[in-house]
């Protein structure tokens, strides 16, 4: 005969919460990961598309954080004369158990920062926004 036991609401939040570390997500045809350190000591970023896979780390990867999330961007395309595309991911603030993981919703956001190297070119709205719904986990991993 076996004996099931229920855990009580203090019991279960005995356990201990960390931030998590590491963020999968895809949607919208992209899949993205973030980890905010690597066995390296530095942030690692990987980016993929229909048309590219782009992998970064370090200082490639620029970090603001905020109330509504952290933000975290990089640079996917550039170019001399036309601008640049960028893609920033809206990472949640997320506690999970050591070594957990939980499954998350959030966004990504392409922006393409018009340029002309015609100053007259420059007027008016200058970066154009596509926002992506995002869905995965986040977890905490050891690096």
């Amino acid at each position: 005969m076996s004996t099931t036991q229920t855990q009580s609401p203090a019991q279960a939040q005995a356990v201990p919460l960390v931030a998590a570390n590491m963020f999968s997500l895809t949607g919208g045809g992209l899949h993205v990961s973030y980890s905010t350190s690597g066995i390296d000591g530095k942030p690692h970023f990987s980016y993929q598309d229909a048309t590219r896979s782009l992998s970064f780390s370090g200082d490639e990867i620029r970090k603001l954080e905020g109330d509504l999330a952290t933000v975290v961007s990089v640079t996917i395309v550039r170019t001399v004369d036309a601008g640049s595309t960028s893609f920033s991911l809206l990472v949640p603030h997320v506690n999970v158990a050591p070594f957990g993981s939980i499954s998350i919703h959030t966004f990504g956001i392409t922006t393409h920062h018009a340029f002309s190297i015609v100053p007259a070119f420059n007027r008016g709205q200058r970066d154009f926004y596509h926002v992506t719904a995002l869905h995965g986990t986040a977890s905490n991993v050891v690096f």
